[in-house]
């Protein structure tokens, strides 16, 4: 399967399939998800460790970065839902990216301000996690969480990443984990 990865006739289906946890759906984005997806990344309350939050043109040109992604490469920030409940709640998923010279996954998430707090992140994440591990073993994973976003450091933690280093990143000072 990992041959298809560089095979630019693939479709997201040949490479990655709907991922189930015990409450969640992570399924690959569609067209009718861009609402859904520029809400959440434009709320201001999921953003306010972001020095520079994206509006709704940056967010929807976010979405369509990402649906090209999933085109190219077969996988990407898949969309979480809650089993049963066709309601977008977030994202959570990676992406190829270069850092510091090194081709690596990065380990994206979001969800709802409705969402927080009922551990869906971390489950998410461990899913997605287990999909690298089995799918694309040899690409490291980092995700890249602002010092001051306390929650996400907690998350980044609890998937058992460990502190690769510290900088600025994105215009805020960042703690970058490697898993």
């Amino acid at each position: 399967m990992r041959a298809i990865l560089s095979d630019p006739r693939a479709s997201f289906a040949d490479v990655f399939t709907d991922i189930k946890t015990d409450r969640l759906l992570l399924r690959p984005p569609a067209e009718a998800d861009r609402r859904a997806m520029v809400d959440i990344h434009t709320d201001p309350r999921t953003n306010r460790f972001n020095p520079a939050p994206p509006d709704v043109p940056a967010a929807s040109a976010m979405f369509s970065d990402w649906l090209a992604h999933w085109a190219e490469h077969g996988f990407g920030y898949p969309v979480v839902t809650e089993l049963g409940n066709p309601e977008v709640i977030g994202m959570c998923g990676v992406r190829r990216r270069e850092f510091h010279g090194e081709k690596v996954l990065n380990l994206g998430y979001r969800f709802r301000p409705s969402a927080w707090g009922k551990g869906y992140a971390v489950e998410a994440g461990l899913a997605v996690l287990e999909w690298c591990a089995r799918e694309l073993p040899s690409v490291p994973v980092l995700a890249s969480v602002s010092v001051d976003n306390k929650p996400s450091v907690r998350v980044a933690e609890r998937l058992g990443f460990t502190e690769y280093t510290e900088e600025m990143y994105d215009g805020a000072m960042s703690r970058h984990y490697r898993r």
